[in-house]
C-alpha cells in the first residue's frame, strides 16, 4: 500500500450503498471491494475505508458497544463553487444535508450525510 495515503475510517451499515454513493456522487475510485464486510475508496490521497457489520471495525467491542456511523467528526472535501456542487448533488437526489450553506471568514462549508448517516464536510475557501 502506499506510504501517500491517509486513511479515514467509517462505519456503514450497508457496504454497497456506501461504494455506489461515493463513487458515483463524490469522485471517489473503488480500491478494492470485500463487500458485504468492507471495501475501500480513494480520493486524491484520502484512502475512505467502508466498514459494514461483518468486517472487523464494525464487530461489538467487549464492553459491550457497537460501532455505528453517524457524529461530527468527517472527512473535508475542497470544491471550487459550493452552490454549483450543492446543485449538482440535489439533481443527483441527494438531499441528506445536515443545514443550508454556512458561510464564515474563511470559507463556505455544508455537511451532508452519506447513506449510513457519515457526515462529509464540502469546503469553498474564501479564496475561490
Amino acid at each position: 500500500m502506499p506510504d501517500d495515503l491517509v486513511s479515514v475510517r467509517y462505519i456503514v451499515d450497508d457496504v454497497e450503498a456506501a461504494i455506489a454513493f461515493y463513487t458515483t456522487h463524490l469522485g471517489f475510485q473503488l480500491r478494492s471491494s470485500a463487500a458485504p464486510a468492507f471495501a475501500d475508496v480513494v480520493r486524491g490521497r484520502l484512502r475512505l475505508l467502508l466498514s459494514g457489520p461483518e468486517s472487523s471495525g464494525g464487530r461489538t467491542l467487549p464492553d459491550g458497544r457497537q460501532p455505528e456511523p453517524g457524529g461530527w467528526n468527517r472527512i473535508h472535501l475542497i470544491v471550487d463553487d459550493i452552490d454549483a456542487e450543492i446543485d449538482r448533488l440535489r439533481g443527483e437526489g441527494l438531499t441528506s444535508f445536515r443545514s443550508e450553506v454556512v458561510r464564515g471568514p474563511g470559507g463556505a462549508q455544508v455537511v451532508l450525510d452519506d447513506p449510513a448517516g457519515n457526515p462529509i464536510e464540502l469546503f469553498q475557501p474564501r479564496d475561490r
